[in-house]
């Protein structure tokens, strides 16, 4: 399907002009890209990150349990210096969590930062008080414990920071990492599993750097206006580094970790490729494609075939701004072999909706609304009763790229723009959606298992600086 690229700064600026939206605010050195042209990358093979399966047998009894600091660090992009960052036990991101469906997990963050922070399991179905967002806070020196019954199928999600007005900041600094569910079903599938030989976890990214290689944060007006995108793109927190893949099929677990960025991912020779899951769950048949458009927040699986290339470079790269995120050299013999299955999963089938909800994606230069209400801590937006099948339209009013999430749960995309027609690689489970400027889609939504009359989930804009500048909102379940 195609989709609009993102706004230039000039179209925005006439919009800003039309619309009486002044610029200014920020440091309007942070608009001068290659920041750090002059620095040297360092040379470096795709980084893996740590894999966390838990302590414990994962009953009601003895829940497995994950541990986790966050810190301040220093983590080297570049020959020359070290950059000051925030993570995850480690210098820059975070290791990947492997939890299995229906298992009990405690997931324990330990706040090592002088910030107060709180951490979300995004996609991941849960009791509200165990969500991670600004009502979960937690202050220097203590920890918070996500504690609940994993309850859904595999999938690629993640975890970071969901602090009020901080969110942005935060992730921008390194916060966040993988979150990976397998279940029987995913046992069962002859698909590539050798985490990091075969499933390559790629968290991307794109920051800025100032000429002494510091990440830069400091965005203006029109930078929270049009997203702030950066000029160095990076994967699994190095920039270019290199991959060594074996000949044969590779399933890469793809997170566009961006604030603000829309990549449009390929490869430099052109292949064509599988996409076998979304978000929240394996598509029913492998979907082929030759590019992938990923809006923040949102996850794709795919598999690529290696298997005649030995011998053989390419690159994945990222077409909206012709960027390198991987260089790929098929270097390596085969260890397994796997074939990719022709059906992956059955989904439920469509229903009727029993109810209707309209949001509008609005604001100014600077700050945002839903259906004109700015993010208030103190209000409810919406009260959904549990087990009833709703169908939401979300209306981008703007003349900018908005996305959408909704926590807790997972939706169906029912049409695009009034069609029905929606892409292949869409029609699957999904708790973010990308919504171009101008456009609308309509999303069939359920929520199940959890009620809470009380601690709200929050839906908005997965555009970082848009969702810290009032583009959120809350609900409860009833």
């Amino acid at each position: 399907m195609q989709r609009r690229e993102f706004l230039t700064l000039s179209s925005v600026t006439a919009i800003a002009i039309l619309t009486g939206c002044g610029g200014g605010g920020g440091d309007s050195s942070n608009n001068t890209e290659n920041t750090s042209s002059s620095l040297t990358p360092k040379n470096k093979a795709l980084p893996i990150p740590n894999a966390l399966y838990g302590t414990g047998t994962g009953s009601s009894a003895e829940p497995k349990q994950y541990d986790l600091t966050i810190q301040s660090a220093q983590h080297d992009f570049f020959n020359e210096t070290d950059t000051s960052t925030y993570a995850v036990d480690g210098s820059f991101l975070g290791p990947t969590l492997f939890l299995r469906n229906g298992e009990n997990i405690s997931i324990n963050y330990t706040n090592n930062l002088s910030e107060k922070i709180s951490m979300h399991g995004h996609g991941m179905h849960l009791p509200a008080a165990m969500d991670g967002t600004a009502h979960q806070e937690f202050l220097p020196g203590d920890t918070w414990s996500a504690q609940y019954q994993v309850n859904q199928k595999a999938c690629t999600n993640w975890y970071h920071p969901h602090t009020l007005h901080k969110t942005a900041e935060h992730v921008y600094k390194g916060i966040a990492g993988l979150i990976i569910i397998e279940d029987s079903e995913s046992d069962a599938l002859d698909l590539p599993k050798r985490y990091g030989e075969d499933d390559i976890p790629l968290v991307l990214q794109d920051r800025k750097f100032d000429t002494n290689g510091q990440i830069v944060y400091n965005p203006s007006n029109m930078e929270i206006m049009r997203g702030y995108v950066g000029d160095t793109f990076i994967a699994n927190r190095a920039i270019e580094p290199t991959f060594d893949a074996e000949a044969k099929e590779i399933r890469f677990r793809v997170l566009n970790g961006a604030n603000s960025t829309v990549y449009q991912l390929g490869f430099s020779d052109g292949r064509s490729f599988k996409q076998i899951a979304t978000d929240n769950a394996f598509l029913e048949t492998p979907v082929s494609m030759t590019r992938l458009t990923l809006s923040p927040a949102e996850r794709a699986e795919i598999v690529v075939d290696f298997s005649g290339d030995i011998n053989s470079s390419l690159e994945l790269r990222e077409y909206n701004h012709g960027k390198t995120f991987v260089k790929i050299n098929v270097s390596k013999n085969a260890q397994s072999v796997t074939t990719l299955p022709g059906t992956l999963t059955s989904l439920t089938a469509l229903g009727t909706p029993v109810n209707t909800r309209s949001f509008s994606l609005e604001g100014s230069m600077g700050s945002f609304t839903i259906n004109g209400q700015a993010m208030d801590i103190t209000v409810i937006n919406e009260t959904v009763p549990v087990d009833q099948l709703e169908e939401w339209t979300i209306t981008n009013n703007m003349n900018v790229d908005h996305n959408f999430h909704i926590h807790a749960t997972h939706f169906r995309l029912v049409k695009r723009n009034g069609n029905t027609n929606i892409a292949a690689n869409e029609n699957g489970y999904k708790d973010t959606v990308y919504i171009p400027a101008g456009e609308n889609v309509t999303v069939q939504v359920k929520m199940t298992d959890y009620t809470d009359a009380t601690v709200p989930y929050m839906y908005h804009c997965h555009f970082l600086e848009h969702e810290d500048n009032g583009m959120m909102g809350q609900f409860t379940v009833v």
